[in-house]
C-alpha cells in the first residue's frame, strides 16, 4: 500500500463528532474546544524493543499505545476527546495495520476518544500518540498538592505487569492462569478514566504508575515538598503476585512499571468519599502510606539490596 492508501483505508474514521470541524485529510485538525473548559495535551512515544517487546501482537501494540496516553489524562482528572498519531513501520504490511489499528480502536470507542491527525513513515517500528481533553478551569489533578497528613492511595493492584513481562521475556514462570493474567495486564492496561473524574476536587495530588511505584512516588514528593512513609504490607497484590517470594513480588510491585494505576494523595475526610466511588466504578483503591512533611523523602519498612527506585530511559 502506499502512505495515502494506508491512511484512508485504516485511520479515516468516518464516526466524526460534532467537536470535529476538520480530522484526518487535511494539514491540521480544527477543533471545537467546549466554552468554559481548560485543554489537558499529553504525549508518548512507544519504541519497539524499549516498551513493548518486538513479539507484541499488533492488536496489543495499538491498544496499549492508546491506553498509556488515556491513563496521562486520567491522571489529570481529564475528559478525553482526541488524539493524533505518528507511526513509523518497517513495511506498510496490510495485516497487521488492520490488527494494530483494530486494538486502537477498540480502546478509543471505550472512551469516547476520537483520532484527527498523524503522519505514517517508513522506519523502525515507533508509535507517538498524543492526547487531548479537557477539565473545568482549576479543576486538573496536579502532582503539586500533597499536604502533611494525606493519605497516600493506590488504584487496582501493582506488579502484574511487570511480571507479565519477565514471563514474555522466560526470566519468571507462573501456572497458566496467573501467567495469562500477567501478560494480559502488561498488554492491555486499564486506564482509570473515571476514578480520575471522581479525584477532581478530593485528591490533593495524582498521577499515574508508569516507571514503578516508588519512582512514580518520588515525583509527587519532590514536586510537593514532602516525604512520606509507606507500608510494604499494604501493598495491593493479585493473586497471582502472591504465589512469588516477598523479594520478588515486592520489586516488582514497588520499581516494576507499567502498572498505569492511579497513585493519588487524600485529605483524610474525603476517603470515604472516595472509596464509596471506587467501589460503585469496580475499582478497588488502598491506602498504603502517609505523607510526612517533616521527614525528608520517602521511607520505606523494606529495605533492598541495590538503591534502583523504577525505570529510567537514559540510564536501562
Amino acid at each position: 500500500m502506499s502512505e495515502f492508501e494506508l491512511i484512508r483505508e485504516y485511520f479515516f474514521w468516518q464516526d466524526i463528532p460534532g467537536s470535529v470541524q476538520v480530522g484526518v485529510g487535511d494539514d491540521g485538525a480544527v477543533l471545537r474546544v467546549p466554552v468554559n473548559r481548560e485543554l489537558v495535551v499529553s504525549v508518548d512515544t512507544f519504541n519497539a524493543g524499549v516498551h513493548f517487546p518486538l513479539e507484541t501482537p499488533p492488536h496489543a501494540i495499538g491498544y496499549k499505545a492508546l491506553a498509556v496516553n488515556l491513563s496521562d489524562l486520567a491522571a489529570m482528572g481529564a475528559e478525553p476527546a482526541w488524539f493524533t498519531l505518528a507511526i513509523s513501520m518497517p513495511e506498510a504490511d496490510r495485516q497487521w495495520v488492520s490488527c494494530f489499528t483494530r486494538g486502537l480502536r477498540e480502546l478509543a470507542q471505550q472512551h469516547g476518544i476520537f483520532l484527527i491527525g498523524g503522519d505514517t513513515t517508513r522506519g523502525p517500528l515507533s508509535v507517538s500518540i498524543q492526547v487531548m481533553g479537557w477539565v473545568e478551569p482549576g479543576q486538573a489533578l496536579l502532582r503539586s498538592g500533597a499536604r502533611h497528613g494525606d493519605l497516600i492511595c493506590v488504584s487496582g493492584t501493582l506488579g502484574d505487569a511487570a511480571a507479565g513481562l519477565a514471563i514474555v521475556q522466560q526470566r519468571l514462570q507462573l501456572s497458566g492462569g496467573a501467567a495469562e493474567h500477567c501478560v494480559q495486564r502488561l498488554n492491555c492496561p486499564s486506564p482509570r478514566l473515571q476514578l480520575g473524574a471522581s479525584l477532581r476536587g478530593r485528591a490533593s495530588a495524582c498521577m499515574d504508575i508508569s516507571d514503578g511505584l516508588l519512582a512514580d512516588l518520588g515525583h509527587i514528593l519532590k514536586a510537593s515538598g514532602v516525604g512520606a512513609y509507606l507500608r510494604h504490607g499494604a501493598l495491593p497484590l493479585s493473586p497471582a503476585l502472591q504465589q512469588l517470594e516477598l523479594a520478588q513480588r515486592l520489586d516488582f510491585a514497588l520499581r516494576g512499571g507499567d502498572d498505569y494505576e492511579l497513585l493519588f494523595t487524600l485529605p483524610t475526610d474525603c476517603l470515604r468519599e472516595v472509596m464509596e466511588s471506587a467501589d460503585n466504578l469496580g475499582i478497588r483503591v488502598t491506602v498504603i502510606g502517609v505523607i510526612d512533611a517533616n521527614q525528608p523523602g520517602l521511607s520505606l519498612d523494606y529495605t533492598f539490596h541495590d538503591e534502583r527506585s523504577g525505570y529510567e530511559h537514559f540510564s536501562q
